[in-house]
């Protein structure tokens, strides 16, 4: 199912799209950039989007009943453009912040029973992690984990992961795309999995890397929970995020954190919650966000549909890879291309750290990790350049070579 924004994009993706994009995102002016997976670019559309829904909201009275239409308009819109892309409707679909949010906030509300089991990747994000061991403490639950950080194969993932699962296990936390690596874990097939356990586990799937990056419908159809968020790589303002819920996570799953927006209207009940995704949204929100987000969903629409996105960014993280492939003493993560945009590699004798200093200083920005494993990532999207990853190969030449 393709969004509305997409659908009039079939053909080939356009050259001169990606080079009208690159044109408008002014954080590409004067640098090399390869931080996607940290934070995209905003496009000026976005922004300048972002200034107009304020100064209409301004315009309408912030607390006014004539800015009331113009508001449910807009979170109806980016629901609804959200929901499309990840293959759902929009009732499974609810805002968060942040991908933390959308993966912590349902999991407090699920029907825990001490002794269960939390399965937990090796390769998931820190503040997913952390919760789930607080939750585990609360409960009297345990935490146990599996390590994918050098699968590249779906196979191997799930021989790991059919190693790990026990009868007790209850929920399995795996990221579509590592954050580190940017291996693609196989989650369709760790779905079906699951729903042939005995204790059918719940499959929460971290979409951080991926949504922006990756088509999303085949990952989020398997799981109980996909969270995401706007500003990475979809390119929208910081602060803005969505989570998909399963139907049967919103059957038993019950919000922790109650507000307003959570509320069903016209009941005399104190406490009756919207019977869908709705229910895990707490109170009032920048509705601007929802205005800059709409517009880089737009503006990425203009270069191709997802499918033809992922082709662009496949063929830059590729180049790229076999170009840093090519250099003595650097060692690539993946043994293969990489499944979407991030590239990451090691260079012997100096730390992530080292070499991430060693580029800034030569304009170019990436990221260095040292847990959960020691590494330099670069991220290529539709707005890099060939020459701008032959400029990374050459720098690290230089580096290696000095």
């Amino acid at each position: 199912m393709a969004s509305g924004s997409e659908a009039a994009f079939h053909q080939e993706a356009s050259p001169a799209a990606i080079a009208a994009l690159r044109q408008d995102m002014p954080a590409l002016a004067n640098k090399v950039y390869f931080n996607y997976g940290g934070q995209g670019p905003l496009p000026r559309a976005s922004l300048q989007a972002m200034v107009e829904s304020w100064q209409r909201i301004q315009a309408l009275g912030p607390f006014a009943k004539p800015v009331v239409p113009y508001v449910e308009g807009l979170i109806l819109s980016l629901r609804q453009a959200l929901a499309d892309l990840c293959g759902v409707a929009p009732q499974r679909l609810a805002f968060t912040e942040n991908v933390t949010s959308g993966c912590v906030l349902p999991l407090w509300g699920l029907p825990w029973r001490p002794g269960d089991q939390l399965l937990i990747s090796h390769g998931e994000h820190p503040g997913v992690v952390a919760t789930c061991h607080e939750i585990a403490r609360r409960e009297q639950l345990q935490v146990k984990t599996f390590s994918v950080q050098d699968c590249s194969k779906a196979a191997q993932v799930l021989e790991r992961l059919d190693a790990a699962l026990q009868p007790r296990t209850c929920l399995v936390v795996l990221s579509h795309l590592l954050w580190t690596t940017g291996a693609a874990m196989p989650i369709a097939a760790v779905g079906r999995r699951l729903r042939e356990h005995v204790n059918q586990p719940w499959l929460l799937v971290d979409g951080a890397q991926s949504a922006g990056a990756v088509p999303l419908q085949e990952a989020v159809a398997a799981a109980d929970l996909y969270a995401f968020t706007g500003h990475k790589w979809f390119c929208g303002p910081e602060g803005l995020g969505a989570m998909v819920l399963s139907q049967r996570l919103l059957e038993v799953g019950t919000p922790t954190m109650i507000g307003w927006r959570g509320l069903a209207p016209g009941t005399d009940q104190p406490l009756r919650l919207h019977g869908d995704a709705r229910r895990y949204e707490i109170a009032t929100s920048c509705y601007p966000l929802m205005a800059g987000l709409l517009q880089s969903l737009h503006s990425l629409a203009t270069v191709g549909d997802s499918q033809q996105r992922l082709a662009i960014i496949r063929e830059q993280s590729g180049h790229l890879w076999h170009g840093l492939r090519q250099l003595p003493g650097v060692e690539t993560l993946l043994p293969e291309p990489p499944p979407g945009g991030l590239v990451s590699f090691r260079v012997k004798d100096h730390s992530p750290q080292q070499v991430v200093n060693f580029l800034t200083e030569r304009g170019l920005v990436l990221r260095s990790f040292e847990k959960p494993t020691a590494c330099v990532r670069a991220c290529c999207h539709v707005t890099t350049e060939l020459v701008e990853g032959q400029r990374l190969v050459a720098e690290i030449a230089s580096l290696v070579t000095n």
